[in-house]
C-alpha cells in the first residue's frame, strides 16, 4: 500500500497533510509513504525530518502519487493533481464540496474515492477526526491575536505612576468552535469579554468562561438549534431584533471577532456598515467568515481595509494556516484517525468498508460518479 502526501498548490495554503509522528504510524501499518519534496518546509518541516520518519521523497507531484492508494491533501485537488493514483484510491482532504460540483465531478471522472474530512459526522468515535473543530480552535485563537495585534491599544487593565489603562473590550459573535477559543483567549489577554449565539445551549458555555451572553432570548431563541448542534437560519423579526441589540452593543466595544458560518451557505451578514459607523475610531473588526464572503458587510477577504470613520476590518483567510507548525500537526493527527478505518490491518492493504457511518457521511465519488446525495448535479 503506497500513502501519497503531494505538496499543497494554492500559494496562501501553509498547512501539509502529514507530519514525521503521522508518517511513523502509517508504516506500522506496512505502507509505504511518499512526500513531495518541500511539501513540509512553511510548516517547519524539513524533508529530512520525513526521510528520518521512514518517508520516501519524491520530486514533483506527479512522482508522488503515482500508484498510491491513498492520497492525503490539506485543500481538494484538482483530478490532474491525482492523475496517476491507482483507480478507486481514497483521496482525503478539505474538499469544500458546496458550490464546486464541477470539481467534483471531475475527481469522479478521475477514479478516485473523495473523501470531504469536514463532513466529518459529529458523533463520539468520529471527535479525533474532526478537521472543522482542530482547525477553527486555532483560528479562534489566532484571531483574538489579530486583533490585539492591529488594536492600537493595550488589552489588559494597566495601572501606573503615570495612570491607568482602561481594558479593551471584545465582543465574539458565533460560539462555536472558534468562538470559545476566542473567548478564552479575550480573556486570557485581560480583556473584558462578551459573546453572542443564536444556540441557546452557548449560553451557560460562555459564562462559564466568564464571558457576559448578549443575545435576544425569546420562544424562537429556544428553538434555534439543529439535532447536529449547528444554528438554523433565524426569522426576519428575530434577525431584526437580534440586529437592535447587537449594534446598541458594538458601538462601544473595541475589538469583534465574528465566526459564524452555515454549511452550504452563504456566511450571514451580523454586521451591517451602519454598525461599522457606529464604532469608535481604532476599533476593530476580525471576519473569520471572509472566505464565505464575511459576516460584516465591508469585509474584503484577504485584505485589511479601513472604514471611513476609522475602523479596521480584517478580512484575513485561512487563520488557522497562520499557526502552520501546530495546524498540520493537529490536521495530520485528524487525517490518520480516518485513514486508518480505511485500511485492512491485516493485509496492509486499502480496505475501505463502505457501509461505515463515517465513510457514508464523507465519501463524494466512488466508481466514477458523485455519490454524496448532497452534492449531485441539478436535474
Amino acid at each position: 500500500m503506497r500513502i501519497a502526501v503531494p505538496a499543497e498548490t494554492d500559494p496562501a495554503e501553509s498547512r501539509v497533510a502529514a507530519t514525521p509522528d503521522t508518517i511513523k504510524k502509517y508504516l506500522s501499518f506496512g505502507a509505504e509513504v511518499a512526500v513531495q519534496a518541500g511539501a513540509g518546509v512553511a510548516s517547519s518541516i524539513r524533508d529530512e525530518d520525513y526521510v528520518a520518519a521512514g518517508a520516501v521523497i519524491a520530486p514533483d507531484a506527479a512522482a508522488t502519487v503515482i500508484d498510491a492508494d491513498i492520497v492525503l491533501r490539506v485543500r481538494r485537488p484538482s483530478a490532474v493533481e491525482v492523475a496517476g493514483a491507482k483507480p478507486g484510491a481514497a483521496v482525503l482532504a478539505i474538499m469544500d464540496p458546496y458550490g464546486n460540483v464541477e470539481a467534483l465531478q471531475s475527481l469522479a471522472l478521475a477514479g478516485v474515492s473523495a473523501f470531504a474530512m469536514e463532513l466529518m459526522p459529529r458523533i463520539t468515535r468520529a471527535q479525533v477526526m474532526d478537521v472543522l473543530s482542530s482547525q477553527a480552535n486555532l483560528a479562534g485563537y489566532r484571531a483574538v491575536v489579530e486583533g490585539a495585534a492591529e488594536y492600537g491599544r493595550a488589552i489588559p487593565m494597566m495601572t501606573t505612576a503615570a495612570g491607568t489603562v482602561p481594558p479593551a473590550k471584545i465582543f465574539i459573535m458565533g460560539v462555536g468552535v472558534a468562538g470559545l477559543q476566542a473567548i478564552a483567549t479575550g480573556k486570557r489577554l485581560g480583556g473584558i469579554v462578551s459573546a453572542t449565539d443564536v444556540r441557546p445551549a452557548t449560553k451557560e458555555q460562555v459564562q462559564s468562561l466568564g464571558a457576559k451572553f448578549i443575545a435576544v432570548e425569546d420562544e424562537e431563541f429556544k428553538q434555534a438549534e439543529t439535532a447536529g448542534g449547528y444554528a438554523k437560519e433565524m426569522s426576519a423579526g428575530y434577525k431584526a431584533k437580534q440586529a437592535e441589540l447587537t449594534a446598541s452593543h458594538i458601538a462601544t466595544q473595541d475589538i469583534v471577532i465574528t465566526t459564524a458560518l452555515i454549511p452550504g451557505r452563504r456566511a450571514p451578514v451580523l454586521i451591517t456598515a451602519e454598525m461599522v459607523k457606529s464604532m469608535r475610531p481604532g476599533s476593530i473588526v476580525v471576519d473569520l467568515a471572509a472566505e464565505r464572503g464575511g459576516n460584516c458587510a465591508l469585509t474584503k477577504p484577504g485584505e485589511t481595509i479601513v472604514s471611513e470613520n476609522g475602523v479596521k476590518i480584517v478580512g484575513a483567510v485561512n487563520l488557522a494556516g497562520r499557526l502552520p507548525a501546530t495546524a498540520s500537526a493537529l490536521y495530520a493527527k485528524n487525517l490518520l484517525a480516518f485513514a486508518e478505518t480505511l485500511i485492512d490491518k491485516a493485509s496492509g492493504s486499502l480496505g475501505v468498508q463502505w457501509d461505515d457511518e463515517l465513510v457514508k457521511a464523507t465519501l463524494l465519488t466512488r466508481d466514477g460518479a458523485l455519490v454524496h446525495p448532497s452534492f449531485q448535479p441539478a436535474s
